[in-house]
């Protein structure tokens, strides 16, 4: 029986997370979680999984829960989120929150010895050398959840280091894959938010669109593999059935295949070295799909990709600027605050604005991370 902490209980991860735990009682323990601000599904959660420990984000809310569950801890803010990450009864932590909230509650989660399961992108991107090193001065296991690096992951298994020549991150290429730099101008919200693969959170979907998603995915990668960035190409597959590869320096390629199912990477992860069978899903039929495309990545069409590879290879506290620039400019977008391509311009303004600082300790990139959104919302 592992007994998990689970943050991020009522976004699109933490959802399929319980779905999991659901379909495997014999298996897993929700001990305790998070659940921001989505009060009416944290109760739905905590009736049916019994949580010891259960964060919200506002003390009210949290006031009103312990008044109707005595028998459980009720916490909230920052403080709660790290108090759910390190619950003594836990073993592993899925992180699922959205955004570099989830930074602090991992460090903390790894020196208390829990395996780590990261579903957070902004976790590695913000701060990758100080989790990587923490996770190897704890002996902790980081495991990937996001489809991408759960698939090198799995490709990985058995082999070499020294053997890999680069990993294959592919892209579904988002909801205007198949637009060009001219047909972005006025794009609706709602039209940026259908995602033709994916059923994600809002932020998510956006970062897809622009292909942010798929940048984090690389800084991501960097650190999760320890490979240099010319070692991480990006491939353009819409269909979303392969899911990374990885190429050895004796020209094979691996790849892991699949139906574009949450579950299995999340479910590899919390079962790990071990696999269980997947309840609910359907399987994948290459005679039914017939055909699979690739295309190489257009880094003039989709400049947050280029971004992206700009701030990992310039590194310190580029990664955490350009992250939070990019935070700050989705939600002005969802907000209707600015436009589709006014996303990239701001991310740019942003990152030619900013002094980079290298090797960054918790606190100064913290600061740049504030510095960043308040620019961002300034220049806006």
């Amino acid at each position: 029986m592992k007994r998990i902490s689970l943050l991020g209980a009522t976004g699109s991860i933490g959802i399929q997370t319980l779905e999991v735990i659901r379909e495997h009682p014999e298996e897993f323990e929700l001990v305790s979680m998070s659940a921001g601000r989505n009060i009416v599904l944290c109760r739905k959660i905590i009736h049916e999984f019994q949580p010891e420990l259960v964060s919200v984000q506002e003390k009210e809310d949290a006031d009103r829960l312990k008044s109707e569950f005595s028998s459980v801890k009720i916490v909230y803010g920052l403080q709660g989120l790290e108090a759910a990450a390190v619950f003594d009864k836990a073993d592993v932590l899925v992180n699922a929150v959205l955004g570099s909230v989830g930074l602090k509650p991992t460090l903390e989660a790894i020196r208390s010895g829990k395996t780590i399961a990261i579903a957070n992108k902004e976790t590695l991107v913000t701060a990758g050398h100080i989790v990587m090193e923490e996770a190897i001065r704890n002996n902790v296991t980081i495991l990937p959840v996001d489809s991408e690096h759960s698939a090198i992951f799995q490709a990985l298994q058995g082999e070499k280091e020294k053997n890999i020549e680069r990993i294959i991150l592919t892209a579904s290429g988002g909801s205007f894959r198949d637009r060009t730099r001219e047909e972005l101008h006025g794009v609706t919200k709602s039209a940026a938010l259908n995602h033709p693969n994916w059923s994600m959170g809002a932020k998510i979907t956006i970062d897809s669109a622009t292909m942010m998603n798929k940048g984090l995915e690389v800084i991501e990668a960097h650190w999760l593999f320890s490979l240099p960035y010319d070692a991480i190409s990006v491939l353009l597959h819409q269909e979303s059935i392969i899911h990374s590869m990885v190429e050895f320096h004796d020209t094979s390629i691996i790849a892991q295949l699949g139906t574009p199912n949450m579950k299995v990477p999340i479910q590899y992860a919390l079962t790990y070295p071990d696999r269980l069978p997947l309840l609910s899903g359907k399987r994948l039929n290459l005679s039914e799909i017939g055909s699979l495309h690739f295309k190489d990545m257009d880094l003039n069409r989709f400049r947050c990709l280029k971004f992206a590879y700009d701030a990992g290879r310039a590194g310190g506290t580029m990664p955490a600027v350009m992250n939070a620039a990019n935070e700050a400019a989705v939600a002005a977008f969802l907000q209707d605050r600015i436009s589709f391509l006014q996303i990239e311009d701001l991310i740019e303004k942003a990152m030619e604005h900013h002094i980079i600082i290298g090797t960054p300790d918790l606190e100064t990139i913290q600061e740049a991370d504030r510095e960043t959104r308040n620019y961002v919302n300034s220049v806006i």
